[in-house]
């Protein structure tokens, strides 16, 4: 039991990680209530340069917590919070067993 448990917060680590960074966790919610915005847009609203939000941005398609489209010249972000649900479910799940069985 302890093994898939520790498979799972392994295979987290990524989202783990984009989740602890303030500035992160701003950009998500300006997506969550934006639906979806450009670098510029993002920008506009946070004290952060534009460099430092395609920084931030980069991180998160890696960790596929957020998703882009390109219209044109503009790339739009957007939140993509499925597959990381889907792993803290897991995660919860395996925690539960885990304590059940002791």
């Amino acid at each position: 039991m302890a093994e898939e448990v520790m498979a799972i917060f392994k295979h987290g680590m990524p989202i783990f990680s984009i989740f602890q960074d303030e500035n992160r966790q701003r950009i998500i919610l300006l997506l969550c209530k934006n639906k979806e915005m450009t670098v510029n847009q993002i920008t506009d609203q946070l004290e952060l340069s534009r460099p430092a939000v395609s920084h931030h941005l980069k991180l998160m398609l890696d960790a596929q917590v957020i998703t882009v489209k390109k219209i044109g010249k503009e790339r739009f972000y957007q939140i993509s919070l499925d597959d990381t649900v889907e792993l803290l479910k897991k995660l919860t799940s395996a925690l539960e067993k885990s304590i059940s069985s002791d």
